[in-house]
């Protein structure tokens, strides 16, 4: 992967962090569930890196192939919320 996508994740995950933080303040009866459903699609996205982390292993693939697929599952996540959260309300 080359580093302007590492930069662009890390861009990404700020703003979707951000963006996030901002609705919870503003709508704190909802906090709790949200809350909830954002720790559940990181474990999961975590969960999906490791395994297609450790498949690449397997595979004999070099470490920048192993840290990519580590880090895929993550990065759609982020992609598919920076999405919804552009959409206007």
């Amino acid at each position: 992967m080359p580093p302007a996508a590492y930069a662009l994740f890390a861009w990404q995950a700020g703003w979707v962090f951000t963006l996030r933080s901002l609705q919870l303040a503003t709508d704190p009866a909802t906090a709790a569930s949200t809350l909830t459903a954002m720790v559940a699609e990181k474990q999961k996205a975590f969960a999906d890196g490791a395994i297609a982390a450790g498949q690449a292993l397997l595979d004999g693939a070099r470490p920048d192939v192993v840290a990519a697929a580590a880090l895929r599952p993550a990065q759609r996540r982020v992609a598919a919320n920076m999405r919804a959260l552009k959409k206007p309300v």
